[in-house]
């Protein structure tokens, strides 16, 4: 075989994996958004899939890897899609409700990694899932990444201030989103997120006024 053939057919298989890798995955958030951490499995994704479980494990060392990858690659999609606003004008008001808007929106579109991650943050198992702990780690991510935003729009905020709002943040989104899967789409998940940013905002007032006292 000549190299541009060879070249050619490492390319080919490249794809090939990847694209198998991507099946894998999606088969594995239908069954597990269905059927939860314990109703997933390797045969269950094998058959949603179309691909032999053998397949699977090339990619994927068990089932608990393969829940951490969904996490990861549903923080990642959500994380290119969710538009944290800079430091433009705008009230601190106007700019934390667009910040809360644009998450929501992002939510919607790609809600596995938060879906997935509560589920398994909220077992308690012998040994702890990586699925559990990847989710953990991008949710630091994440709130971090909130906690540099909301420092921009509330510069007067200590530390732990700053700290305590970004917990109150992050913990009331949780609750709206877990709220919406509940409720389903009728369930306008944007605009309880700008109702919420306005409760971050009074937060932010209030914690400031204590500082000053």
């Amino acid at each position: 075989m000549s190299r541009p053939q060879a070249t050619q057919t490492t390319r080919k298989k490249r794809a090939n994996g990847v694209e198998s890798r991507q099946r894998i995955l999606d088969a594995t958030v239908e069954i597990a958004g269905e059927r939860g951490y314990e109703g997933t499995s390797i045969a269950a994704v094998s058959a949603k899939c179309g691909l032999p479980a053998s397949s699977i494990y090339w990619h994927f060392k068990d089932k608990d890897d393969l829940i951490a990858a969904v996490i990861e690659r549903s923080f990642e999609t959500w994380l290119a899609a969710v538009e944290l606003p800079g430091e433009e004008t705008g009230t601190p008001l106007e700019r934390v409700t667009v910040m809360a808007a644009n998450v929501a929106r992002s939510l919607v579109d790609a809600p596995d990694f938060l879906r997935l991650g509560l589920m398994l943050a909220l077992e308690r198992r012998p040994t702890e899932p990586r699925g559990r702990t990847v989710f953990l780690q991008v949710r630091d991510v994440a709130a971090q990444k909130i906690a540099e935003v909301t420092g921009t729009v509330f510069p007067e905020l200590d530390e732990d201030a700053m700290r305590t709002l970004t917990t109150y943040a992050v913990a009331g989104a949780d609750g709206l989103f877990v709220h919406r899967e509940i409720h389903g789409d009728t369930v306008d998940l944007v605009a309880l997120f700008e109702l919420h940013a306005q409760a971050v905002c009074d937060a932010a007032g209030r914690l400031a006024a204590g500082r000053e006292g």
